[in-house]
Formats: C-alpha cells, structure tokens, sequence
C-alpha cells in the first residue's frame, strides 16, 4: 500500500458562512469551485475553495450555533497557504486594508485569523525573510 501523496481537501466549520466567504474569496483570492445547497432549501451547506493541485478548502455552515468552533485543545490548531516570499509585504498590506490584523509574524509565516477565530498562515517557508 502507497502512502497518501498531496492534500486532497481540508473542511471548516463556520457559523456565517457568507462571512466566511468574503474572507477567504475577497481577501485571500480563492476562487469558488463549488457551492453546495442545503437539503431543506435554507440557503447553501457548504462552498468549495480551490487550493491548487486538485485540493479544495470546504467551508461547511455549521448546524449548531452554541457549537464552539475554535477551541484550545486538540484539533485544527493552523491553516497555512503558500505565498511567494518576495510578496510578503503586499500580503500584509493586503491583509490590513481589508481590515485583517495580524497577530504574529515569524520569518517565514504571517498570521491572521478568518471570521471565526480560525488561525490562518500564509507562509514562505523554507525561505526565510
């Protein structure tokens, strides 16, 4: 048996996920591959993200508001996107016009958070500032 080879998908839950996609769409540039519907009509499930490669990020509506998205223990600790090193800077002001600040910065990773609290890197790694 091979080993698996590439990211296929990674999911989200999020409670707005208009919100959500604002984020991600207008702020990070990922284009929509897919918009899923929800079964009782409600407006859309889920939308699909691509991340190059043949990966999609899924950001799924979560069903249960009171349901804590974000918490410090395990799981989903980061999410991280390649950028080019040289764009690092334009990232960051990217970032602070469309309101996004930063919480940390090392030499090779920028990071913010999505309209849930989720933690997002956008790294250069392994070439270092």
């Amino acid at each position: 048996m091979s080993h698996p080879t590439a990211v296929h998908h990674i999911a989200i839950k999020v409670r707005d996920l208009a919100r959500a996609e604002r984020f991600f769409v207008q702020t990070l540039g990922l284009a929509v591959l897919r918009r899923w519907p929800a079964q009782d009509g409600s407006g859309e499930r889920s939308l699909w993200l691509d991340l190059g490669a043949g990966a999609f990020l899924a950001l799924e509506r979560s069903s249960n508001e009171r349901e804590p998205l974000v918490a410090d223990g395990p799981g989903l600790h980061l999410f991280a996107l390649r950028i080019e090193r040289a764009e690092r800077q334009a990232w960051i002001a990217r970032l602070a016009s469309a309101g996004v600040p930063l919480y940390e910065q090392t030499a090779f990773t920028i990071y913010c958070k999505d309209p849930e609290g989720n933690r997002i890197g956008l790294s250069h790694w392994p070439d270092p500032m």
